[in-house]
């Protein structure tokens, strides 16, 4: 960050303090008896001239009976504040649902052609890009695969992203990928992403709410021995004891995620059904596009 720019934040950062003890009708002589800063601390912060730090910060937030991200983050409006309230003690399950309402009701969501857009989501070995490509091929619109759109938006590989810019690079990448991708495809895709995805909220929401998501659900031994006979040895060492420990991380990665797999809007479950049972359920499972291509 440049001396200017750095400037222009402690100026915002200022103006911010001031304008939250101002709200609260605190004169800066209460702010410092309150939060156990100086009153000549103060003015330099609410000047941008003060060196501040977080627990600075965390003390005036206190005094002022807001969080740090209240301070840090624009004021909001009585209404919004209103509604964050109401959002806040919803669970997770209740929030998408709120989210979606929201969207429908008032036209605020980007989803414009989002049915037609699928995403399969969930581990490695269920399935995703053979069941992908010919639910693609049946819908009469392109297979993509999300790890070599990153790869187009890089401009190298997935293991040079990650060496070069580091997990936050690479979620970078990822992001635009996906607004990429739903910008070519207003007609529709099929699209395989990678399993992590859902971990990532930020990135999971601009998924969601641009595709239609489905994740494919197997067990933690199926996932295994599907990779395993794809002859891709990668995730697992072959010795009986390394593999035991792999399905043991297999689980745990299954057990931690499957309430973000379950947010999908259709589950698929390919335990002990064939290729056949399997793409049956998934064009069960997504709503049809009205091409004469399709199938029941």
């Amino acid at each position: 960050m440049s001396d200017q720019e750095s400037k222009a934040t402690l100026s915002e950062l200022g103006a911010r303090v001031r304008a939250w003890r101002a709200r609260r009708g605190m004169t800066r002589k209460a702010l410092a008896s309150d939060s156990g800063l100086s009153e000549r601390f103060l003015a330099d912060v609410e000047s941008g001239k003060g060196n501040v730090s977080i627990n600075s910060l965390e003390a005036a937030a206190r005094a002022l009976n807001i969080s740090i991200l209240e301070l840090l983050q624009d004021a909001p409006r009585p209404a919004l504040a209103r509604v964050q309230g109401l959002l806040a003690r919803l669970d997770d399950s209740q929030l998408d649902q709120a989210y979606g309402l929201l969207g429908s009701t008032f036209g605020l969501s980007d989803s414009f052609g989002r049915e037609r857009r699928v995403a399969l989501i969930g581990l490695r070995g269920a399935g995703k890009s053979t069941l992908g490509s010919q639910l693609a091929a049946e819908r009469g619109v392109p297979f993509i695969e999300l790890d070599r759109e990153i790869e187009r938006e890089a401009g190298t590989s997935m293991n040079e992203i990650l060496l070069l810019h580091g997990q936050a690079g690479y979620r970078r990448y990822e992001r635009r990928a996906l607004f990429r991708i739903a910008e070519d495809h207003p007609d529709g895709v099929v699209m395989t992403t990678g399993g992590s995805i859902v971990s990532e909220r930020e990135t999971f929401d601009l998924l969601q709410s641009r595709f239609y998501c489905v994740w494919l659900k197997a067990s933690p031994e199926e996932h295994m021995a599907r990779v395993v006979a794809q002859g891709d040895m990668r995730p697992f060492n072959t010795t009986h004891g390394a593999t035991s420990e792999a399905m043991e991380d297999l689980r745990r990665i299954l057990s931690s995620r499957e309430a973000l797999y379950a947010r999908a809007d259709a589950v698929v479950d390919t335990a002990a059904r064939t290729l056949k049972q399997s793409l049956t359920d998934l064009k069960r499972a997504v709503p049809s596009t009205g091409n004469p291509k399709e199938t029941t």
